[in-house]
């Protein structure tokens, strides 16, 4: 459990910032930031992208610090070790349906002089309210009951303690949000969500963009690096794949260079299967986000475990 005194925080990245950062395992910050980061061990955070000018500043993920390591090149500097990293389905814009921040600290700034309320902070504190806020946003898709049977969070598919934390008044959302983020019926629902969203549900491999009337897509969510080896729950670690291709996928059969290019076992996959692939031997179907395409080194390290 965490002490009532916890506050989880906010961590502001992006890719050209000039740290060390290496998402989802750490992120580098400058020591002037340690006592914020200190009160929050064991707690979450939130990844919010700041505006500079390649677009609207947005929170996309969600992880646990897990603990504080100072920087052994730089006495200035420390490394948060994250882990439980969850991308969101989509990025959370910084204000609300209504127009206001989700920021306490901004909504309480003249409307004028609300990014400069958090210029300078890198990294703050976030009250459980707003954080929780936040979360359900960006799992949006998760808490959605017309996607319940989607991502098998319907009663046929789900325990009862899972259903209790959906079904919750929001009020009481709020104070479970920390279980909410545990809980892996609903981490193993916002992966699929996350991935699926960012291919718009059409097969890397095969093109193919299937739903039936209930809604449900055929595409799959296949981990390029499994969690079970402790792999994360980020979209870089994921490919839209159809069921055939998903299991091939997980066998080896399938693999895909740095470049994206399709890469099959010819001798074990019959003919007419690999018609299908045709098309995507020359590179697969990516997603329009350049910053949601497969991590090369997860690629690399699926690759390597079939070699």
């Amino acid at each position: 459990m965490h002490e009532a005194t916890q506050m989880p925080i906010i961590f502001d990245a992006k890719p050209d910032s000039g740290y060390d950062d290496l998402l989802p395992r750490r992120y580098h910050f400058p020591n002037n930031y340690l006592k914020v980061a200190e009160a929050a061990v064991g707690d979450w955070i939130l990844f919010r992208k700041p505006r500079r000018g390649d677009g609207a500043p947005g929170y996309f993920a969600v992880a646990r610090l897990k603990a504080l390591e100072p920087d052994p090149k730089d006495p200035g500097s420390s490394y948060a070790l994250l882990d439980g990293f969850l991308d969101f389905d989509r990025a959370v814009p910084q204000n609300r349906a209504d127009g206001q921040p989700y920021e306490e600290i901004m909504r309480s700034a003249p409307q004028k002089g609300r990014g400069a309320a958090i210029q300078g902070r890198s990294v703050r504190p976030v009250s459980t309210a707003d954080f929780a806020a936040i979360v359900k946003a960006g799992l949006s898709d998760v808490f959605d009951p017309a996607n319940a049977i989607k991502l098998e969070l319907d009663p046929d598919h789900c325990d009862a303690d899972t259903r209790a934390l959906i079904d919750a008044p929001e009020e009481a959302q709020e104070r479970q949000i920390r279980q909410i983020l545990l809980n892996r019926k609903i981490r193993d629902a916002a992966f699929p969500s996350a991935v699926c969203t960012a291919y718009d549900n059409t097969c890397a491999i095969t093109g193919l963009k299937i739903v039936n009337g209930g809604g449900k897509v055929e595409v799959q969510a296949a981990h390029i690096w499994p969690v079970e080896g402790d792999g994360p729950d980020v979209v870089q670690s994921g490919l839209a794949l159809s069921g055939t291709v998903h299991w091939l996928f997980d066998r080896g059969l399938i693999r895909i260079s740095d470049d994206y290019r399709l890469l099959i076992s010819h001798n074990k996959i019959p003919s007419e299967l690999q018609r299908l692939f045709e098309r995507q031997m020359s590179g697969i179907i990516l997603p329009k986000n350049e910053a949601h395409w497969p991590n090369r080194s997860y690629l690399q390290r699926h690759r390597e475990r079939f070699s």
